[in-house]
This record gives structure tokens, C-alpha cells and sequence, in this order.
């Protein structure tokens, strides 16, 4: 066994699991991953901002900080950490593999940063919380966001968050600076969900995914969860409530920096269940030597297609109204209206027949609800 900051493999997985030899990381990217970080790039500062904290904060204080006051994962300390991530790095076929370090920190979390290289962090609190295959997956989707060049624009989101109110110096205004706040998370949200689906690639075990992310949610009492309740929560809350409710799902999301949890639960065993990741696990997916000749035009359209299928096939009462507008349903502001208002149908028929008419509307998203 070697550093773990060397470049060889000299491992293999502790059970069997099948390897994805140069695989490319739009095999598992989500659609919305993809389209977030492009609107994110065009979004007016960022790129100043971009250059800006990328000059003042170099690689080395970043890792000199985790070297003074972290545990470095290696052959002499954490092994098993070291093992996992030397195993998820074999299974993605990620020939460099990044240095990983644990620290003090009651919260369970886990991130990947750096500006030119990618570093893993641990904290305790995640590695005392979560078993060796819920830990295996937590690894791997660390390692997913190294495979797909996360770590930079979350080392920007970091500092800009941490530092928001002392940045004046940047030759923009603090609104200017929130809005790339804002987007940098919408966008990070969006890549959870990719890297979620790294980490069900390395760790082959869609049950310790679904109770690693139930132990993030409940804490270590899995004899009182159950992942079937649990994904009947993502259930009810996409579903639940009325137009007024869909926009409290707004605001309540905009300042986290993660999905929810029940939300990414769904999703993950939704992908799992699909073509897509059957394919990827018979040795059919993208490769990284055909990045370069990927069409650019049909990530667009595979993004543009997965929001009109999400538009299309939501629960949410905001996402419905949207599929009926893009319908041809209705006038947007009486229909905004008559839902928050509780009104709805033409004058002299009564609320009732609005709400007939919506449900023949909606009638046929009904049997994929």
C-alpha cells in the first residue's frame, strides 16, 4: 500500500463490485446538475468574483489549515476511510486519488474542495454516525464531486458564504455578490443529486444509501425508521399543500446549500431503478476520452427535457399550474389568483366548477402520480 496522495491502485474492493473503467462523469451527472452550473457561469460577476478569490486564496493555505488542525486519512490512520476511498477512486477509475482528512465536528458532513486539486473532508460526526457500506457510499459521492469538478465552485460557494459580509472589496455591490450566493446554491443542490448517484455507483448498495441519508435526517436510530415511510415523506411533501405552500418550499429551500433529504432519497432510487443506471452497471456508458466530441446542443436538450418531464409529471400544485399555463390551460394571473385567493370558474357557476374543470385538465398526469 501506498500514500494515499500517490496516483496508483494497488487495492481492490472489499467485496465485489464492478468497476467502470474511464467512465465520464455525464454517465451519472443529473440534467439539472448540468444546466444549473451553465446558468450559473453566465450569471453577470461571476466570472470577476471567480478570478478574484481564486488569486487570493491559494491551494496551500487550504491545505496547509487541514494538515494543523485535521486527521489526514492514510495507511497509519483512519485505514478503513483509506480503504473506501482508494476502493471508490479504483470503481470510478479516478486515477489521482485526492488526500481525505477527518474533522472534529459533532455534525455529520462530508465535502470536497480545492481550487486545483480536490481535497476530501470527514467530520466526526458523520464517520461515528454511519456504518461501513452507508459510509462507503458517502466516500463515493465525495469522490463523484472530485470526477465531475465540483470542488472548485464549492470552495467559491464556502467563502463567499462565510465571508459574505467582508468581501466590499470586490468591485461589486452585496447584492450582486448574494445573487451568485444564490446561485451557487441552487446550482450545489443540483450536483447532490449527481454525486448521490457516484456514490450508489461505488457503493453498489442502494439500502445503505437510503439509510445513510435517513441517518442524516433522524440520527442513529434506524431500528425506528423505515425507508419506505421515509420515501413517503418525499412523497407527501412534493404533493402536499396548496400553491401557497409550493412557494414556502421555495423560500425555506433557498438557504441551504443540500437537498432535503427525503427529496434526495426519491430521486436516487427513482435513477436507480432506471434505464439509464442499468445500463451504466452492464458497461454501457459514457467515457471520458469522448468528453471532448460530446454535443454540447444535446446536454441542452437532455436538460430542456428533464423540466418539461419533471413540469409534466410533478405533484407539486406550482408545477401542475405551470403544465397547465404551458397548456394552454388558462390566463396565468387569474389562475395564480383564483389559487391563493381560493376562487376559481367564471361568474355565476361557482367555485366548484373551476375546480371540475382543472381536474379534467389534470386528469391525465393522474395515473403517474
Amino acid at each position: 500500500m501506498t500514500d494515499s496522495s500517490h496516483t496508483s491502485h494497488e487495492n481492490v474492493p472489499s467485496r465485489q463490485r464492478k468497476r467502470f473503467a474511464g467512465i465520464s462523469s455525464r454517465a451519472y451527472e443529473h440534467p439539472a446538475d448540468r444546466s444549473a452550473l451553465v446558468a450559473l457561469r453566465k450569471l453577470s460577476g461571476f466570472d470577476t468574483v471567480f478570478k478574484a478569490l481564486s488569486g487570493l486564496l491559494p491551494e496551500r493555505s487550504l491545505r496547509l489549515l487541514f494538515l494543523s488542525d485535521s486527521v489526514r486519512v492514510s495507511d497509519a490512520q483512519f485505514v478503513h476511510l483509506n480503504d473506501m476511498l482508494r476502493d471508490a477512486c479504483y470503481i470510478l477509475d479516478l486515477e489521482k486519488v485526492p488526500p481525505m482528512y477527518v474533522t472534529q465536528d459533532p455534525k455529520p458532513d462530508a465535502m470536497c474542495i480545492g481550487l486545483d486539486e480536490p481535497i476530501i473532508v470527514l467530520t466526526t460526526g458523520l464517520v461515528e454516525l454511519l456504518d461501513e457500506e452507508e459510509m462507503r457510499a458517502v466516500v463515493g459521492h465525495e469522490v463523484g464531486h472530485a470526477l465531475s469538478g465540483h470542488a472548485v465552485y464549492r470552495t467559491i460557494l464556502l467563502f463567499l458564504t462565510n465571508l459574505a459580509l467582508k468581501v466590499a472589496w470586490i468591485p461589486l455591490g452585496n447584492v450582486a455578490i448574494m445573487a451568485i450566493v444564490t446561485a451557487l446554491r441552487e446550482w450545489f443542490r443540483k450536483s447532490e443529486l449527481s454525486s448521490d448517484r457516484a456514490g450508489l455507483l461505488v457503493g453498489q448498495d442502494l439500502q445503505a444509501s437510503m439509510r445513510g441519508l435517513m441517518k442524516l435526517a433522524g440520527g442513529n436510530h434506524l431500528h425506528e425508521m423505515n425507508v419506505d415511510a421515509f420515501l413517503a415523506q418525499a412523497d407527501e411533501y412534493e404533493k402536499g399543500g396548496d400553491l401557497r405552500d409550493s412557494v414556502l418550499k421555495i423560500l425555506n429551500m433557498l438557504p441551504r446549500s443540500h437537498p432535503f433529504t427525503t427529496v434526495r432519497a426519491a430521486e436516487l432510487r427513482k435513477w436507480s431503478e432506471s434505464r439509464d443506471y442499468q445500463r451504466i452497471m452492464d458497461g454501457h456508458y459514457p467515457r471520458r476520452d469522448e468528453d471532448k466530441d460530446a454535443s454540447v446542443t444535446d446536454s441542452f436538450r437532455e436538460s430542456a427535457a428533464h423540466y418539461a418531464d419533471s413540469v409534466r409529471t410533478s405533484k407539486d400544485p406550482l408545477m401542475k399550474l405551470v403544465g397547465d399555463i404551458a397548456g394552454g390551460a388558462g390566463d396565468l394571473g387569474g389562475k395564480l389568483r383564483d389559487k391563493f385567493t381560493g376562487g376559481g370558474g367564471s361568474a355565476g357557476k361557482g367555485g366548484a366548477t373551476g375546480g371540475s374543470e382543472e381536474t379534467r385538465q389534470s386528469g391525465p398526469e393522474d395515473p403517474e402520480s
